[in-house]
């Protein structure tokens, strides 16, 4: 969405493993280097912890492609496996004929033995990678030791890396695991990036997202990201990406402390701390905990709108006369129908009833007119006004009317029930689209330009002279240059895009600012 805007060729922070991303600060070399001593030392065991998102993964992949031609890797991502599944998925990795599953593990084990000793009399060494290892279990983390027991005079012939989050090296430090501990060879902790690094990190993406003009990101900054995502490379990712997308919402060249802020209450549990916010469901963040599991699926629906059901354009109302549409999936009208209610109810906070037909439609016969933005939890912020949300899970689509917003929570309603939820457990499941409604003059045109005459120009220049304290001005006013000026100012004022266009924005603005009755969104209003 801000990539244009900013003049770049992509989103610089994405949490996907670029490898065109690859910012290898003081500590990942260090890590690397454990990583790739493991491997020359004879075996055993090594260990890579950190924080989620300190870039053990990134580590990881460097290290693969570092590892000599002469080493078979192996490598495991998914270890909440039982210990037979465990072996069977190194058979896997490794190219082993699966043995006679009547064999059970014992057979599996031979298998491997077979292998690795086949492999040293080849000149080769193996190498398993286990990643997320803090979701292995004790049982089967001692299977793992056994399979280190096969060694010649000189080396084990099995090398294993051990990759996971801190509770990794409490679980190696329990009494019945003791053995597997003593044959950790090597032990790496992956901390965060230092301030400075962490300067150099935002600088990095952004030029290979190519930023050519001035960073957005003042060096300034620098410190109150740092310290905001406790230098966790997916926590700047997460953070200033939403700090971009704030500054494109609110027209602003520079991201700004006021917006890095914002935007850590909006993607962390606490700004102030790394806290790893629940995984609650979506069914559940829309009906609630309290309900069962198979109730709370009743309240959305269960798999996303097809793009052949659009919704009726934000700057146009609909015909009249539509011809009947194409047959839809299964779960259109389902997905459809959960929107649709949900529109009705937001038309109920501006007293209004809708109709039986589409709601945006018939909205605009009560002039209400839809807006449909995708700024998120910023642009809403600026509109102050509630919206209908598009909520993901999975698959799953889920539409929530979001009434209320304040630094740390949000309150939803579902099916005229309301919900008070932190931020954070909204923020992943929120994709920044939305829908609200606003008041329209009877004389609204999308856009009035440079130059336009009309009913509408006359509209905004009365509202302006309001807001000046000035007399209202005569009728068939001009949007000339003076008029022109003026707006820019305003919606400079406004933290809008400040382009001397009226459109929708603009109008809500006005109408908030001149006494025009409206529901608000934030806990005190903006003044």
């Amino acid at each position: 969405m801000y990539t244009q805007y900013f003049s770049l060729k992509q989103s610089p922070f994405s949490i996907a493993p670029d490898p065109r991303y690859l910012f290898m600060s003081e500590r990942h070399r260090e890590a690397l280097a454990h990583l790739l001593y493991g491997i020359d030392s004879g075996g055993g065991f090594v260990l890579l912890t950190g924080e989620i998102g300190a870039g053990k993964t990134t580590v990881c992949r460097c290290f693969i492609e570092q590892i000599p031609d002469t080493c078979r890797l192996a490598y495991i991502f998914n270890p909440k496996l039982t210990v037979a599944e465990l072996l069977l998925s190194v058979c896997e990795e490794f190219g082993i004929a699966p043995p006679d599953t009547q064999g059970g593990v014992k057979a599996c084990v031979d298998a491997i033995n077979r292998y690795l000793l086949d492999s040293h009399a080849q000149g080769r060494n193996n190498v398993l990678v286990i990643d997320e290892a803090q979701n292995l279990s004790a049982g089967v983390l001692e299977q793992l030791r056994l399979l280190t027991n096969l060694e010649t005079s000189e080396r084990k012939l099995l090398q294993i890396i051990l990759i996971g989050q801190p509770e990794l090296r409490a679980m190696l430090a329990r009494p019945e695991l003791e053995q597997l501990a003593q044959r950790v060879i090597a032990r790496y902790h992956l901390g965060p990036l230092s301030d400075a690094e962490t300067g150099s990190y935002i600088a990095h993406r952004m030029t290979v997202a190519g930023a050519a003009a001035a960073n957005p990101f003042p060096a300034s900054l620098t410190a109150l990201i740092h310290r905001l995502a406790r230098g966790i490379p997916r926590r700047i990712n997460l953070l200033c990406d939403r700090a971009l997308l704030g500054a494109y919402v609110e027209g602003s060249r520079d991201v700004t402390a006021a917006i890095v802020k914002r935007a850590a209450a909006e993607v962390f549990a606490d700004s102030a701390a790394p806290v790893r916010p629940a995984r609650w469901p979506l069914a559940a963040l829309l009906a609630g905990a309290a309900i069962s599991a198979a109730a709370a699926w009743q309240w959305i629906p269960r798999t996303a709108r097809p793009a052949s059901v659009a919704r009726v354009p934000a700057t146009a109302p609909a015909p009249a006369r539509a011809t009947a549409p194409a047959p839809a999936q299964p779960a259109a009208p389902l997905a459809l129908a959960a929107e649709q209610n949900a529109l009705r109810e937001l038309a109920g906070l501006w007293k209004e009833t809708l109709p039986d037909g589409d709601a945006c439609a018939v909205a605009v016969k009560l002039n209400l007119r839809c807006h449909q933005g995708r700024g998120g939890l910023y642009e809403l912020r600026l509109l102050d006004r509630p919206a209908v949300l598009t909520l993901h899970e999975g698959a799953a689509t889920g539409y929530a009317l979001l009434v209320g917003m304040d630094d740390n929570n949000v309150t939803l309603r579902v099916g005229g029930k309301t919900r008070v939820l932190p931020l954070a457990l909204l923020a992943p499941r929120f994709d920044g689209a939305f829908t609200t409604l606003w008041t329209m003059p009877r004389t609204f045109r999308d856009q009035v330009a440079a130059g336009g005459r009309g009913p509408e120009v006359d509209w905004i220049a009365a509202r302006l002279a309001q807001l000046d304290g000035g007399v209202a001005p005569a009728g068939a006013q001009v949007l000339d240059a003076g008029l022109s000026n003026r707006l820019r100012s305003f919606q400079a004022s406004q933290n809008l895009k400040a382009d001397g266009v009226a459109g929708p924005r603009t109008y809500m603005r006005l109408n908030q600012l001149t006494g025009v009755a409206e529901p608000r969104l934030l806990a005190t209003g903006k003044k």
